[in-house]
């Protein structure tokens, strides 16, 4: 009896979580959406470094708003010899209407390079209404009016927006894009019902200044690898409310290989660990590989442990095609759903590897993570 019980218990953990993941997916997006009103002025801080995939197209879906009031898109950067610098400046020069500006100024203000930019460019920041939006994401027309319409309740303080990676290109980048639709979101969900939210996501973050000026405006994220979850968290701790948009947001991707995704894989789950270092931990026993193995290693190798595995990426297959196809409808799956165990094993490895060690190493940077998230560069 307990050969046969033995297999299924081991699977339990990963299979509670996704059906409470598919639950939690369901009540966030199945809720009355409100309609968007409120369009305060905006300035748009985007850093750069570097070209992205599309870099020029990525910029001018910002410039393609259709928003009511003002808004400003300041570009910010170190090197004045930046190979994004000519294509920014052509986007000046196509959309002419929009207020644009550009800083290049590499003086830091901690070894979070990234955030060096955001204090550098904030004294060219005109409105009340501040986004932060990474070089390599791409947005709707209704982007800004979208993100803007929680402000109008003064409680909110910040408004993140979820991301997904649709066209992806090779096995590689799917295996990456598809995180984001089995791992990301659905851990955003079940984190947003169980416990609110309490951190934003670095791809799309619209903060208030006032709220973020009482944290100690972007010089008090110097220090953090996670700048992201630092200012979600810190504008949280503050007393305000944080939101998450319905618009979603699109990471464009290059094409490449294995091990330049897995080299990013490892520093975001690093960064994960030291931001969140209980929740993360116990993150391991809901892992879908992990627990099919011991599945297989209790049953002995035998049927029933196979068939447990097997039940396991059925009901897991169901959860990633629900998500892909109804919520983050990104047109991974089906076409990608023979990955899905590669990717599980990957995300396991990497899981793992994240308390081997401590160093990250981010667009050309070399970090070591200290205790609590801040970061010293080698």
């Amino acid at each position: 009896m307990m050969n046969t019980v033995l297999p299924f218990f081991c699977v339990l953990p990963p299979l509670i979580y996704g059906v409470l993941a598919l639950f939690c997916a369901r009540s966030y997006f199945g809720r009355k959406h409100p309609l968007p009103g409120h369009a305060p002025s905006v300035t748009i801080i985007k850093p750069v470094k570097g070209m992205d995939a599309g870099s020029f197209d990525n910029f001018a879906s910002f410039c393609r708003q259709e928003y009511p009031a003002p808004f400003q898109i300041v570009f910010a950067c170190a090197d004045p010899a930046d190979p994004v610098i000519p294509v920014i400046r052509r986007l000046m020069a196509e959309f002419p209407a929009i207020d644009m500006e550009m800083v290049a100024d590499a003086t830091l203000h901690g070894p979070n390079h990234k955030v060096s930019n955001l204090v550098n460019a904030y004294p060219k920041a005109k409105h009340e209404l501040l986004i932060v939006c990474d070089s390599d994401i791409r947005v709707s027309p209704g982007y800004l009016r979208e993100v803007a319409a929680p402000f109008a309740d003064r409680q909110v303080g910040l408004v993140t927006s979820l991301y997904r990676s649709p066209g992806v290109s090779g096995a590689a980048t799917a295996v990456e894009a598809m995180g984001f639709t089995v791992e990301m979101i659905p851990n955003v969900m079940v984190a947003m019902k169980l416990e609110g939210l309490s951190f934003a996501l670095g791809a799309s973050m619209a903060v208030r200044r006032e709220a973020l000026e009482a944290i100690g405006g972007f010089r008090a994220l110097a220090d953090y690898l996670a700048d992201d979850y630092q200012l979600g968290n810190k504008v949280y701790r503050a007393g305000w409310r944080l939101e998450l948009s319905d618009c979603y947001v699109e990471s464009v991707m290059h094409r490449e290989d294995l091990a330049t995704v897995l080299s990013r894989q490892l520093r975001w789950s690093r960064t994960m660990r030291v931001s969140r270092p209980g929740g993360y931990l116990g993150s391991g026993i809901t892992q879908p590989f992990p627990m099919a193995c011991l599945a297989l290693a209790a049953s002995g190798f035998s049927g029933t442990g196979w068939l447990a595995v097997l039940l396991l990426y059925l009901v897991r297959a169901a959860v990633a095609l629900v998500f892909s196809r109804r919520y983050v409808k990104d047109g991974i799956f089906p076409r990608w759903l023979w990955l899905l165990p590669l990717r599980d094993a990957l995300a396991f490895g990497t899981w793992a590897l994240s308390f081997a060690g401590n160093r990250v190493r981010w667009r050309g940077n070399l970090f070591r993570l200290l205790p609590g998230g801040k970061i010293v560069e080698i």
